[in-house]
């Protein structure tokens, strides 16, 4: 179970301008090379006691701003960022022997970026949405299909499926953003880009 990592090298001289030029570019080669959901990250939280939790969320929006991810606000993971205002998030391209990690604050999406989101998800998963109490003990699976079921006969006249309160949008506002690029002998390229009161400065860190 060893891999010898030969596929490519970063450089400071290749590197985009912006983080998110940089981080764009290697999602766009992700897609390209038909990696199963390219867009999904790692994103792990952490309660007010220190105790970390990782789970797997797909990001929705990336700009300058930062990453955007969608989700139930009652979740544990909502729970931990109302808590810590922060996050980590990290995109396993495996296949490409790259990895990407975003670390920073947290903020709440606006109420019209959310709803443009929301009205373009497929309408089972706005039923879902509404349905799923995220991340509470349930007794059995028919809990969750009596509570589908129930969505929809509640919206079964409705064209449009309003956004539920506890759903919503968080956005990662990066203070580093690091690309990993697997090299031969564990000698790995790291370059990161990390916020400054001078602007974004890049660094080149040891594997």
């Amino acid at each position: 179970m060893r891999v010898s990592y030969e596929a490519g090298a970063l450089d400071e001289t290749s590197l985009a301008g912006t983080w998110h030029e940089q981080l764009q570019l290697w999602l766009n080669d992700a897609v390209g090379a038909g990696l199963p959901e390219p867009n999904a990250m790692i994103l792990a939280t952490s309660d007010t006691e220190g105790r970390p939790s990782s789970r797997t969320v797909l990001t929705k929006g990336l700009d300058a701003r930062g990453l955007v991810f969608f989700t139930n606000y009652t979740s544990t993971k909502s729970h931990d960022l109302l808590a810590t205002r922060f996050a980590s998030a990290t995109f396993p391209w495996f296949a490409m022997q790259r990895q990407a990690t975003v670390r920073g604050a947290v903020e709440k999406v606006n109420a019209a970026e959310t709803a443009e989101y929301w009205n373009s998800r497929p309408r089972g998963s706005q039923l879902g949405a509404w349905a799923s109490p995220q991340s509470r003990v349930i007794n059995d699976r028919h809990v969750l299909e009596s509570a589908l079921n129930m969505a929809k006969r509640r919206f079964a006249e409705s064209e449009r499926i309003p956004v539920p309160p506890h759903w919503g949008g968080w956005r990662i506002r990066p203070e580093m953003v690091e690309f990993w690029q697997g090299r031969p002998d564990r000698m790995h390229d790291r370059l990161r880009f990390r916020a400054s009161r001078d602007g974004w400065q890049v660094e080149r860190l040891a594997p």
